[in-house]
């Protein structure tokens, strides 16, 4: 059987956290906020969020290693061989809000999942990927942003991007307004093909590759000029995110079911949004172009 480091794992993830957070700073100015804590059940992690600074109205990046004797309904109700086994879960996962309408906002997370049981082979794999979520699309920034992407995965197999793209346009969709939450990017789970060395590599290169994909989008876009108009249409856009992490983020089921902390869970929601009854794009507007050429799934390299 070959041999599954999980402290190996661990290092990576609270390594890969510092750097993405370094990194934002760099872009931002403003100083993290550092919050500490300890699951009673087992397990903890590490949450860092910034609010109201010159780029990001809000962001999180958040470390978390929990562990149980029983796994939660959320993972075992498609998965009965889980049943009766210990758990741990790992990951950094990160959101980021920004003040100006033009910049996307994003979302990343990586993830190691293992559960055992005595005199059985262990139940592993990873999880992750990232996805973009523009409010005024751009070609240049959804090219970019899908060939880093691919890059990330065509060290390991060119199969890997095309299939995890079709996974993540699958995943980020709202199914109750019938519409994608965004351009999309990669989500994998239940990775563990390659074996534990190189299905790690690969995760590993996912993570790696985050900040590669979305700051030189951020680099091009903070300093555009926008108004009313254009934040109102962003707090708007703002509520499909809010209903597709309530509504269908596996994520956020598993962390609630397995009495994670709340504070840290929902870290990903906006701090300012706007529902509106109907509401309709006027014709032939950037907030209409939105729906018709970037909220659709397409190969963008």
């Amino acid at each position: 059987m070959e041999q599954i480091d999980k402290n190996l794992v661990k290092t990576y993830l609270l390594g890969l956290q510092d750097s993405i957070c370094a990194e934002l700073q760099a872009e931002d100015g403003a100083q993290w906020q550092e919050d500490s804590w300890v699951r009673e059940e087992g397990g903890g992690g590490r949450s860092r969020v910034v609010v109201d600074g010159p780029l990001i109205e809000k962001a999180g990046v958040n470390f978390s290693h929990v562990f149980g004797d029983q796994m939660p309904a959320s993972a075992t109700q498609n998965r009965r061989e889980l049943a009766g086994r210990s758990f741990e879960a790992m990951g950094v996962s990160l959101v980021i809000h920004p003040n100006n309408p033009y910049v996307p906002t994003s979302h990343a997370n990586v993830r190691f999942f293992i559960a055992e049981k005595p005199d059985a082979d262990p139940v592993w794999w990873f999880g992750g990927g990232y996805d973009l979520t523009p409010y005024y699309g751009n070609d240049q920034d959804c090219v970019h942003w899908h060939s880093t992407a691919k890059q990330a995965c065509d060290g390991f197999s060119e199969q890997l991007y095309p299939r995890f793209k079709r996974w993540c346009d699958d995943y980020f969709y709202l199914k109750h307004r019938d519409e994608p939450r965004g351009v999309g990017g990669l989500f994998f789970d239940d990775f563990n093909e390659l074996g534990f060395e190189q299905s790690f590599a690969f995760m590993r290169s996912v993570g790696d590759s985050f900040t590669q994909a979305y700051l030189p989008i951020v680099q091009r876009r903070r300093d555009m000029v926008y108004g009313d108009r254009e934040r109102s249409f962003q707090l708007y856009r703002r509520g499909r995110y809010v209903e597709f992490n309530l509504v269908h983020d596996r994520g956020t089921l598993f962390g609630l079911q397995t009495g994670g902390r709340t504070e840290s869970i929902l870290m990903s929601l906006p701090p300012l949004v706007r529902w509106e009854y109907n509401w309709q794009p006027e014709t032939d507007s950037a907030e209409a172009e939105l729906y018709e050429k970037y909220l659709l799934r397409r190969d963008w390299v």
